[in-house]
């Protein structure tokens, strides 16, 4: 059972952060601009991406806002790319933020930087690839933002190292996952939302989606935003990112690895076993979700109490579906925003 004074005071303080706006720091003109479903944002770009080695790999990332400003970091999920983030950016950036958004492990310009290393999709691997990029950026605390494969990451990092984290803005809540707990049947109606996981699990899969991403990804991104009317132009500009040469080893083995149906590499064993253990995550967070998120997600209910630390919880209305930092950029921009002062 909730703590009942616990519950009131997270909703008085959604209700006082409600009130925080980007209008109130500056930046009505850009917050009038946005709207939610009805935006694709086409014509909107980042400047030139740039290239630093980082652990295991090359990353490629787009960077906006003054050098000296405190950090955001922010993190695209599958089958989407930085471009989530290409109206978030701006508005952060105006209200002095330097947001740096790199693409992950097999999309965009990322490379490995050995040809020997596996091109693994592991939960682990793509954490440890964002504490490695903090720390050849010379970061040592930023906010973390992200939704599907970025959410669960940012969640990892802090769980697992939250004195490199200021504040957490998650979309669809807690995503930390295990082999074994993946292991266990869902309800008909669960497994049924996971269809494409079984579909990589098998070579059909696997051939199919190198041979189809575009057409795979699109039908995703149409089924897991519903009410989200985006054009070619918008659809194409991210599908560039899954041309990377690693993308659908990545994709797949990630997949697979959820399911034990592929290994992981032993050097992350250590964090994994952290991980299955599902840790509490004790930096200020605000989770949010879209009113018509398509893809499977967790309830609010399900993982409030994984947040130990101050917490809000926010639903976007509106027609907001999984790609939500995308669809309603003014709603998360304000949660980062927000989530240093609960």
């Amino acid at each position: 059972m909730s703590d009942p004074v616990n519950v009131r005071r997270r909703r008085l303080l959604g209700t006082a952060l409600a009130s925080v706006s980007l209008a109130e720091l500056g930046l009505s003109s850009i917050a009038r601009a946005q709207s939610s479903s009805a935006r694709t944002g086409s014509g909107v770009s980042f400047g030139p991406i740039q290239q630093i080695d980082a652990g295991v790999l090359n990353v490629g990332y787009a960077q906006a806002g003054p050098e000296n400003g405190p950090v955001v970091l922010l993190l695209h999920g599958w089958p989407y790319d930085i471009h989530s983030y290409v109206e978030v950016a701006p508005l952060l950036a105006g209200a002095g933020y330097r947001v740096i958004v790199p693409y992950l492990r097999g999309y965009g310009s990322t490379r490995f930087l050995s040809a020997d290393t596996p091109r693994n999709g592991q939960q682990a691997a793509t954490a440890v690839d964002i504490v490695a990029l903090m720390d050849a950026l010379k970061i040592d605390q930023a906010v973390l933002g992200g939704y599907d494969w970025g959410a669960r990451t940012a969640n990892i990092i802090a769980a697992l190292w939250p004195e490199r984290v200021k504040g957490l803005v998650s979309v669809s809540g807690y995503l930390i996952g295990s082999q074994a707990a993946n292991k266990k049947p869902l309800p008909p109606e669960a497994e049924f939302q996971w269809w494409y996981q079984y579909y990589f699990a098998t070579e059909r899969g696997a051939q199919g989606y190198a041979e189809n991403r575009e057409a795979f990804n699109k039908l995703i991104w149409k089924l897991a935003s519903p009410k989200w009317n985006f054009d070619d132009a918008t659809y194409a500009r991210s599908a560039a990112a899954f041309e990377n040469p690693d993308h659908v080893a990545v994709v797949v083995h990630n997949y697979r690895w959820r399911l034990g149906l592929a290994q992981g590499e032993s050097k992350y064993d250590s964090i994994e076993q952290k991980l299955a253990t599902a840790p509490t995550i004790s930096v200020p967070t605000i989770t949010l979700e879209g009113d018509a998120n398509g893809a499977p997600h967790p309830q609010p209910s399900a993982y409030a109490k994984k947040f130990s630390g101050k917490y809000v919880h926010r639903n976007i209305a509106g027609g907001i579906g999984h790609d939500l930092p995308q669809e309603a950029p003014k709603a998360f921009a304000e949660a980062i925003l927000q989530v240093t002062h609960l």
